[in-house]
């Protein structure tokens, strides 16, 4: 097994439809799988092994892409962290995954500087480095052969847990990443005709694997933008035939202030959205305003991606669907025992789209699991029709005054006032409750924000205690490379606010 295959596969029955459109320049599926087998060929040349560690860190381009799959049908192991890590992070994470190939950018090399005189890094690839992206697809040639591995063999290393702590390497193997992808392509119904835009970032799971893996595995092709711009992603739409948008909760919110919305996503015939959870508000007016439901699945690196999907056949807003082929979802205490359905706690999931463990991290290893099951961290229910809905993180659960509040829950009420654009909960240090309950808004233009009105409206529809106490008004609210609000970073911005 070898998911490269995927790409040989369909450079095998599409070989001169578009695969990749990077800025001006379009590629053919023949193009793009002769241009990995270079790179592959050149690697190996290069000394490059089977299992060996290739790292890349890049914006999204056409060259990532090709250096992704050549590294893969060479048989090494594709390492995918931010190019916006700075050079602590950097070197922090490269020491920590050892490659021995870095495909990054000129930016980037005074961070990675002290690295150069370490003994696993042999090769630098960017246009200043040992070698330059072009030089290497001229050393190679084009009709290198694909190398098998086994299915439990790593294919990829993507580093997950910045919004909750130090970065971890999640080890997705040729079948994790096969079992996902080709749910993804199945659930979505993606075909050869498909047009998909990718501005999220190719080293994020979301970015990688959901859309450009899935893409490439049902032959269509991949629109790569090296981030989120408004006008270009409109532009791309309109003039590039995109079928299927991907974004972020936070990027939909912002599409919603847009007039003649169905108008603008044209060709647009899906729309989906991950990295966190969306407001049912904002799927309702994004329905009532484009005409098009915006489908959730629920993962994480650790599962690939998917393991629930909501769902072409019985769409239930506020839900994440029903787990996915192969994949089991059950919902247990904090103890490990299963619950009944109907209740809350943590959603543990087993299949072969789960990592066997973090890199060179046997302890977070160990205590992510009970068995098999891989524990997600997120507290969910499960309805009688096997819908699941994703309560909260369990790390931002508030305790206060002896009483448990689900953040979610009061920002999905706050997402139902028109004067709030945009909203996060955490709880902060009070000396009194332990943690007291405060909303950061973002308010929407032409709303003033009136804490007492906001007050009111949420204790007819909350329970006292979830009633936040006190009402921020930010401009904005901090998030990462992927859209997803980082209240960590809010908690230690205000920590020290609290009575």
């Amino acid at each position: 097994m070898n998911i490269a295959a995927n790409l040989e596969q369909a450079a095998f029955y599409f070989p001169d439809r578009c695969a990749i459109i990077d800025g001006d320049k379009n590629f053919s599926f023949k193009e793009f799988d002769q241009e990995a087998n270079k790179i592959a060929g050149a690697l190996v040349k290069k000394g490059l092994q089977p299992g060996d560690h290739v790292a890349l860190c890049a914006p999204n381009s056409y060259a990532w892409l090709a250096i992704y799959f050549g590294t893969l049908k060479a048989g090494a192991v594709a390492v995918t962290f931010s190019h916006l890590l700075t050079k602590n992070e950097l070197i922090q994470i490269i020491d920590d995954c050892r490659p021995k190939v870095l495909y990054t950018v000129d930016q980037k090399l005074d961070d990675i500087e002290p690295l150069r005189k370490r003994p696993y890094l042999e090769l630098v690839i960017c246009e200043n480095g040992d070698i330059s992206y072009p030089r290497l697809v001229k050393n190679g040639p084009p009709d290198f052969k694909i190398r098998s591995r086994k299915r439990q063999d790593p294919a990829a290393i993507l580093y997950t847990g910045g919004t909750t702590g130090t970065p971890k390497g999640a080890v997705l193997s040729h079948e994790n990443l096969q079992t996902s992808i080709h749910n993804i392509a199945h659930y979505e119904r993606s075909t050869e005709t498909d047009r998909a835009l990718c501005f999220l970032p190719f080293n994020h799971v979301f970015g990688q694997v959901h859309i450009m893996l899935s893409t490439f595995y049902s032959g269509g092709g991949l629109i790569v933008q090296p981030g989120f711009d408004l006008q270009k992603a409109l532009d791309a739409i309109k003039h590039l035939q995109i079928t299927k948008f991907y974004a972020v909760p936070t990027i939909y919110i912002r599409l919603l202030e847009l007039g003649n919305l169905r108008k603008k996503l044209g060709s647009v015939r899906y729309c989906f959205s991950a990295a966190a959870s969306m407001a049912r508000e904002v799927v309702r007016e994004w329905k009532a305003r484009a005409g098009l439901d915006i489908y959730e699945s629920y993962g994480m690196t650790e599962s690939s991606a998917m393991v629930t999907y909501n769902h072409y056949y019985r769409h239930l807003v506020g839900s994440v669907g029903t787990p996915v082929n192969l994949v089991e979802v059950q919902i247990r205490d904090f103890n490990g025992n299963k619950l009944e359905q109907g209740d809350e706690g943590e959603i543990c999931i087993c299949g072969p789209n789960i990592t066997r463990g973090y890199l060179n991290n046997p302890e977070e290893t160990r205590s992510a699991f009970w068995g098999e099951w891989f524990r997600s961290g997120d507290i969910g229910v499960m309805d009688e029709d096997g819908y699941l809905y994703v309560v909260d993180r369990l790390k931002d659960m508030i305790i206060t005054g002896g009483e448990n509040v689900y953040p979610r829950e009061v920002e999905e009420t706050l997402y139902t006032f028109p004067e709030v654009q945009e909203c996060a909960v955490v709880g902060l240090p009070d000396k009194e409750y332990g943690e007291r309950v405060t909303a950061f808004i973002v308010p929407r233009k032409g709303y003033d924000l009136e804490p007492k009105a906001l007050r009111s409206k949420l204790k007819n529809q909350l329970a006292p205690f979830k009633v936040p106490k006190s009402y921020l008004r930010v401009e904005e609210l901090p998030k990462s490379n992927t859209g997803k609000i980082l209240k960590r970073e809010i908690r230690k911005k205000y920590a020290n606010t609290g009575k």
